[in-house]
């Protein structure tokens, strides 16, 4: 069985944002790296454990990490 980050950051929806699930449970839409931050706090995690470049604690779908516009994902 493959090793799964505990926290996915999904891609940016067309109405921005991305859905976030931690340990497979949705938690919620961020739209930015502050707003993940108060989802994970709200859901108990601490700050020892939002490493947010961390890609053994957060995998990042569907565009690059720290991007919340689906107009941004894939610029360079």
């Amino acid at each position: 069985m493959a090793w799964k980050a505990p926290i996915v950051v999904h891609p940016p929806s067309p109405g921005d944002g991305r859905k976030v699930t931690v340990r497979g449970h949705a938690v919620g839409i961020a739209h930015s790296d502050r707003e993940l931050v108060g989802l994970l706090r709200r859901v108990g995690l601490s700050e020892a454990d939002m490493a947010l470049d961390d890609p053994h604690l957060v995998e990042w779908r569907g565009g690059r990490p720290h991007v919340w516009r689906p107009d941004e994902a894939t610029a360079p």
